[in-house]
């Protein structure tokens, strides 16, 4: 039986899932501003740098997440990614060139794909299955607070002081968050757990060995959640920027300030959703939980073609708490329970995330073509019409992975300590 994680373990943990969102949002959301009104980029160029960066991400998602299976120094790892980030910060304010830009954010593509399966797997690592539901959920809770934090002070440093301040804001909290991750006590984060390779009732390995990479991918389980999720993305992804373009058609002078609105809203909305996945996942299971995720979305394509009115389609934008919140607390969850055993959680969170997406990236292309031939409430319902789609295909075909035995059987991990 393994020893509980210690406090300072745990508390830092929190530190880092925290400033993790400062980091690594940190400079993205910005990056096209400072570029065309401080450098006088032209858009193309502006695109190529942003396309490339995403484009390597996507690329990097599932070897990335293959190696970090395979990697016993998660900590040391995701400070030296965090250190890479903070480098790629200050190489754009400091290089001005095109070459030096996109090399920069290249890098920061690559290493970006670095933090969520670390942190996944990590956490399991240092709670165990037993404490895994719980954890998630605060993880994801300090995460979207991170994110609310960093939305809220990048946009008054912008504002009020300099654009670039954003960037050098940016390097502080991840030399920050590297000395939050040194609290983590690296003799607390067992390996093989962190990877999902123990043997025992519920593994689908009981020799604890590690599976082949296709023996994981054929699982049917799996690959239902994966087409489902995909689904979902597809359907989620262009509902913001539709919204952004609905909210600049006579809104000009507002609709920055609504986005914002949007943004910053939905996200305080997950902070207490995150929390409530997690514990209901535990007790409920995670299917049902995963279900008021799915239905939150076609439940706000249909809503927003019901009014133009901008406070009407900002009160709607923040169902997109429910079901974002849900989808980052029991993702997680149910990749662990189909790996268990396998020695593959990191990859295919990878894998997942890959597929999710292109699922994503596809999504604005075909909604921006259906807005341009039949307007924005068909691209609504279309999207809303994928995601009741998905909804159906989860809950038709997708079984229950929480294995109660498997989960009073586990190690003798225990989840953090309740949120005061």
């Amino acid at each position: 039986m393994k020893t509980a994680p210690s406090k300072r373990t745990l508390y830092a943990l929190d530190a880092v899932n925290f400033l993790m969102a400062d980091v690594h949002t940190g400079v993205g959301p910005f990056l096209a501003i400072y570029l065309a009104a401080s450098l006088h980029w032209n858009p193309r160029e502006i695109g190529v740098v942003i396309s490339a960066s995403g484009i390597v991400g996507l690329i990097a998602q599932t070897p990335v997440g293959a190696w970090i299976d395979k990697l016993r120094y998660k900590r040391e790892a995701l400070a030296v990614c965090t250190a890479l980030l903070g480098i790629g910060a200050l190489a754009v304010v400091f290089c001005h060139s095109f070459a030096e830009i996109l090399g920069a954010q290249v890098v920061m593509g690559a290493v970006g794909t670095f933090f969520p399966p670390a942190m996944a797997g990590m956490t399991l690592g240092i709670v165990g299955r037993r404490g895994l539901d719980l954890r998630v959920g605060r993880n994801e809770t300090f995460n979207h607070a991170g994110n609310v934090f960093a939305a809220v002070t990048a946009g008054l440093l912008g504002y009020w002081i300099a654009r670039q301040s954003i960037f050098y804001c940016t390097a502080i909290f991840c030399a920050v968050t590297i000395i939050a991750i040194f609290f983590i006590r690296q003799n607390e984060i067992d390996f093989e757990r962190s990877r999902g390779c123990e043997s025992g009732e519920g593994s689908k390995k009981k020799d604890g060995t590690v599976s082949g990479f296709f023996e994981v991918l054929k699982d049917r389980s799996l690959l239902v959640f994966t087409i489902s999720v995909v689904l979902f993305h597809f359907a989620n992804a262009a509902m913001l920027p539709l919204i952004g373009q609905k909210l600049s058609l006579g809104h000009t002078r507002g609709s920055s300030l609504y986005m914002a609105v949007c943004i910053v809203g939905a996200q305080t909305v997950m902070i207490p959703v995150a929390l409530a996945a997690g514990r209901f996942a535990h007790s409920w299971g995670r299917k049902a939980v995963f279900l008021i995720g799915f239905a939150a979305l076609p439940l706000r394509g249909a809503l927003y073609t019901l009014s133009d009115n901008p406070y009407y389609l900002v009160g709607v934008q923040l169902l997109d708490g429910i079901g974002a919140a849900i989808f980052g607390v029991v993702s997680v969850l149910v990749i662990a329970d189909l790996t268990r055993g396998t020695g593959r959680f990191n990859f295919t969170q990878g894998v997942v995330a890959t597929a999710t997406g292109l699922g994503g990236s596809l999504s604005n292309g075909v909604a921006g073509f259906i807005v341009e031939r039949a307007g924005f409430n068909v691209a609504f319902l279309f999207l809303a019409g994928v995601a009741t789609f998905a909804l159906g295909i989860f809950w038709i075909l997708m079984p229950e992975t929480r294995k109660n035995s498997a989960i009073a059987n586990w190690d003798g991990a225990t989840p953090a300590p309740q949120l005061t």
